[in-house]
């Protein structure tokens, strides 16, 4: 079985420890009513042919947006190409890049 670029044994459903930071931090955002829901890895994107992006989170915002956010320790080139692609292929959704640096979360919209 070949293994997604940039996913070194990575299961599917199953966080990493960033991931699993940046759930502890949608948790705090729903608590205090900043979104209304996330959930990982739930849904999958068919991008091409054969071609697919599974967004780490699917966040429903307090006013009902769906914002797709994907989590990188750093950014490779075929991942960024790819969130762009899912970015203009699905133009009713919001799709952001979330990177940790310092301890603080730096998002990137696309």
């Amino acid at each position: 079985m070949r293994r997604a670029v940039g996913r070194v044994n990575h299961t599917p459903g199953k966080m990493n420890k960033l991931e699993a930071a940046y759930a502890l931090e949608l948790k705090v955002l729903q608590q205090i009513n900043a979104i209304h829901a996330f959930s990982f890895e739930a849904i999958k994107l068919r991008l091409a042919n054969l071609t697919f992006f599974t967004p780490d989170f699917l966040v429903i915002g307090a006013n009902g947006e769906v914002i797709f956010h994907e989590l990188k320790g750093h950014w490779e080139d075929d991942a960024r190409v790819k969130i762009k692609v899912a970015a203009q292929a699905f133009p009713w959704f919001r799709f952001v890049g979330v990177t940790r640096k310092k301890g603080q979360w730096i998002v990137e919209e696309f």
